[in-house]
């Protein structure tokens, strides 16, 4: 059963690739024509001699005085080289030698896909290499950026050579583990739409299509070695090393990102010691950045321009004064500052869980995190987020409690948690929670959710649950409540629930359950 559904879930994705990744190609040729004739196309040779395709974008009037800051940009996962073409025009226009790269195993560059392992970062140091060689370029103004694939990247080569003085790492990730297998828990969309992306673009390393088999089919005796896999793939893991070589680090997101969460960036930020810049946007992955690809107005790459002003050609544009982190309600508009993330939730509210529930396994309740990509670009495009009716989800398959009626709008501001008493009747399961602002009528709009699994437990023993939803900025408005609902299937994740099992939730009187929002100051 396993397979098959993995079989489907890839090949629909796949489908889903296949026409972002030619839309953006399509949508990138006519600024990729217009940089032609500033742009040098060449061939580097990376880690153990594999060629990497690149191109090369230069400052009018450059000379070999080796005095023009370098940007180099590494390629996101399954799009082409000429992804970042009208931004390094634009860069260059400013005075920057930028090269930009395809990763390897994607297109025409050799090798195969490692997903940032050791080759990869020793790749970012090679074309560092290679530019110091063959264009005039400081080598102590070094930064690199990147989107997605090429963020990750981006982070873990600033880790590893102390020559890159500034990155911006956006829609990317700082820990692979918590992004798509979040909660122990597959995030099965996410996963196949980068299988499907890779399958369609690039040549996959033997060892990340057995990390894709074992993570479809949740063979639990494999688990620690898909953590460890992950976790060398991981920045965080090198959190250290990042601190002690001082790169500056611009950290950008969006919410409803369904393949890097916003958690994981959140966390990661908090432990650096380095300068560094947070941002959180409405959208899913990379969505926030795809105009700027096309050269058009954009707020993340205008952050990221004044990112490297400052810190590489060392502009007092006011970006290192500025509060360090920035966020952009879903439902308002305007940026909101802050000095640092724990200072986003100015004050906590908790909604008591008190009453018991018990619901049935195994069906979809109609309460679901909606579809990768579509589902947040919505929430970005229109504010029409995933909707449930609450008074309608069948209490058979869903646990439901709802607060009072806020009197005045309550601005959701950070990570929402949960806490609860839980007692299965099978040893293995998941829940997914929810977070729903209720209007008058009954209907809720998704505000955020995050999936829980659990293995090894003793059938009618109760434990206890502390779940971190995904993190987000939302208002609710006066006049309505919050909901918290439990289910146990949704197409996001893979669930792990035996046939004909049954979860209760509790609230015991020296231990009682309840969801933790966290809101902004009025």
């Amino acid at each position: 059963m396993g397979t098959g559904r993995t079989t489907l879930r890839t090949s629909a994705v796949g489908v889903v690739s296949a026409a972002l990744i030619a839309g953006t190609v399509v949508g990138l040729a006519p600024a990729a024509q217009a940089a032609v004739p500033s742009v040098r196309f060449v061939d580097i040779t990376g880690d153990g001699g594999t060629v990497l395709s690149a191109n090369v974008v230069t400052p009018a009037g450059a000379d070999a005085s080796g005095v023009h800051p370098l940007i180099v940009l590494p390629t996101s996962w399954g799009l082409p080289q000429v992804e970042y073409l009208a931004q390094a025009q634009q860069l260059a226009d400013s005075g920057y030698i930028v090269l930009t790269y395809n990763v390897r195993g994607f297109y025409q560059s050799g090798g195969n896909v490692e997903v940032a392992g050791p080759p990869d970062v020793a790749d970012a140091s090679k074309v560092i290499d290679w530019a110091l060689a063959h264009t005039p370029a400081d080598p102590k103004r070094i930064g690199m950026a990147g989107v997605s694939y090429g963020a990750g990247i981006c982070l873990l080569a600033a880790a590893h050579d102390k020559r890159i003085k500034a990155v911006a790492s956006l829609s990317g990730w700082a820990d692979l583990i918590d992004s798509i297998y979040s909660g122990r828990t597959q995030h099965v969309q996410a996963a196949a739409l980068l299988d499907g992306a890779a399958t369609l673009t690039g040549r996959e390393s033997a060892e990340l299509r057995q990390i894709f088999d074992e993570f479809y089919t949740s063979d639990l005796s494999k688990e620690q070695e898909i953590i460890d896999w992950g976790r060398k793939r991981s920045p965080a893991t090198y959190l250290d090393q990042l601190n002690k070589n001082g790169s500056a680090v611009l950290l950008a997101n969006a919410w409803g990102d369904t393949i890097f969460p916003a958690n994981q960036y959140a966390g990661f930020y908090e432990r650096l010691t380095v300068p560094k810049h947070l941002e959180f946007r409405p959208g899913d992955h990379a969505t926030a950045e795809a105009t700027g690809l096309f050269g058009l107005p954009n707020d993340v790459w205008s952050d990221t321009r004044r990112w490297f002003d400052h810190y590489l050609r060392g502009v007092d544009n006011g970006i290192d004064r500025e509060q360090p982190v920035q966020l952009k309600s879903r439902t308002s508009g305007g940026y909101e500052g802050y000095p640092d993330w724990k200072s986003v939730a100015a004050t906590r509210k908790k909604i008591s869980l008190a009453e018991s529930a018990t619901i049935h396994a195994n069906v979809d309740s109609g309460a679901d995190g909606g579809v990768v990509f579509l589902s947040a670009i919505l929430d970005q495009v229109a504010q029409l987020p995933p909707v449930a009716s609450i008074p309608l989800l069948p209490r058979r398959w869903a646990a439901v409690w709802q607060s009072e009626k806020y009197g005045s709008t309550q601005q959701v501001r950070g990570t929402t948690t949960l806490h609860t008493t839980l007692t299965p009747t099978k040893e293995s399961g998941t829940l997914v929670a929810y977070l729903y602002d209720v209007g008058p009528l009954g209907l809720g709009k998704l505000v955020t959710n995050a999936p829980y699994t659990w293995h090894g437990r003793t059938p009618g023993k109760p434990f206890g649950v502390d779940l971190d939803l995904f993190s987000t900025a939302y208002d609710v408005p006066a006049g309505h409540r919050l909901a918290l609902v439990a289910d146990t299937v949704d197409p996001l994740y893979i669930e792990h629930n035996p046939s004909g099992a049954q979860l209760t939730f509790s609230s015991p009187a020296d231990d009682p359950s309840y969801v933790s929002v966290p809101l902004r100051e009025q």
